[in-house]
């Protein structure tokens, strides 16, 4: 069934993208029209409670439907929010409760954020199929299969099994570091790479400005590209660590195709988030060889796409929207001609 007429004074869609560190969010017709957009700061309702940061999200959202000078109550008919820290199903209605008393739109759908970048990186706008494994500041995996079914895990850290993503790596990085700057393990040049970063002379010293608080631990994300420099100049240790990585986005993307039965189907598997987003050779190369092993129909794509078109699409696929309004919205947000995201490198089929 086609899209019905949105009533005077209303878009078909209000689409949400909050991450941790910034908030997309649009304002979309009945016909895909982008009608009004809005930009703000992260989304962390584990920091500061549900209300407060739906404040804040309110904030964002109001000046979205100011731009597209709709009411920002009432102004939309379906509100698609992908948000950051909505990782358990509890979690994901507790959000969307507290979202439906703002009185944004008529009805609410809450999905975790990496929805957001695997439905900006499928190309069909019908029946969408496929994996994304999203790796910025963590890292998480989650599935669509055409008749609904859903794959994903609940991506809390390592109580819930999770290894990696930019603070994981940084730490992972630090660690091997400091072991092998006083003798607790191997040697290897993070040791002497990760604290010059900062301008520092030592492990010692880098750990003491850590600890100390000169050097923000927040900060610690800014080695992962020494970490990437130094396991390209050849070193094993910073070499096993980015293997390790791709290691583990191999693994969430086949049980996830695995637990849709699409393994054996040619389907995408969608890259995001900054890690991956960078397009590090020597990671994203391995994930492609070893999706060839695991997965060999499988196709890995490096999305480019804002992930709040991935909002807005889900939004319109709630409402069962025309094909075209898909592509409305879709080459709004395009980045180059007709591409949704870029072939991952390497020796294998995987990527063509």
């Amino acid at each position: 069934m086609g899209l019905s007429t949105p009533g005077a004074g209303q878009s078909a869609v209000l689409a949400i993208d909050a991450g941790n560190s910034k908030t997309d969010v649009a304002v979309v017709a009945e016909d895909g029209t982008v009608l009004g957009a809005a930009r703000g700061g992260g989304f962390q309702p584990p920091v500061i409670g549900v209300e407060p940061a739906i404040d804040i999200l309110h904030e964002i959202v109001e000046r979205a439907f100011a731009d597209a000078g709709l009411p920002v109550v009432g102004g939309a008919r379906h509100t698609s929010a992908c948000l950051a820290n909505a990782d358990l199903p509890v979690e994901e209605a507790e959000l969307a409760a507290a979202i439906e008393a703002r009185g944004w739109s008529a009805s609410t759908s809450v999905y975790n954020d990496t929805f957001a970048v695997l439905r900006a990186g499928l190309l069909e706008d019908a029946a969408p199929r496929g994996v994304a494994v999203v790796c910025g500041a963590g890292v998480n995996c989650a599935g669509m299969h055409p008749d609904g079914r859903t794959a994903r895990f609940p991506a809390i850290g390592k109580i819930s099994g999770d290894w990696g993503g930019g603070g994981g790596l940084a730490e992972e990085a630090l660690w091997f570091a400091a072991r092998a700057e006083d003798g607790r393990g191997e040697p290897t040049a993070l040791a002497r790479e990760l604290p010059a970063y900062f301008g520092l002379d030592s492990m010692y010293a880098l750990i003491e400005a850590f600890h100390r608080g000169r050097l923000a631990y927040g900060r610690r994300h800014e080695l992962n590209p020494v970490l990437f420099s130094t396991a390209a100049a050849g070193d094993a240790i910073a070499s096993a660590i980015v293997e390790r990585m791709a290691e583990e986005v191999v693994v969430m993307a086949t049980v996830s195709l695995g637990k849709l039965g699409l393994l054996d189907e040619e389907v995408p598997v969608l890259l995001g988030g900054g890690i991956l987003a960078a397009r590090h050779p020597q990671l994203n190369g391995r994930i492609g060889e070893l999706l060839a092993a695991r997965a060999p129909r499988a196709v890995a794509r490096v999305v480019k796409e804002r992930p709040v078109l991935g909002a807005a699409l889900l939004g319109l696929d709630h409402l069962a929207a025309p094909t075209a309004a898909h592509r409305t919205v879709r080459a709004h947000y395009a980045q180059g001609p007709g591409a949704a995201s870029t072939p991952v490198a390497c020796s294998s089929s995987v990527g063509a």
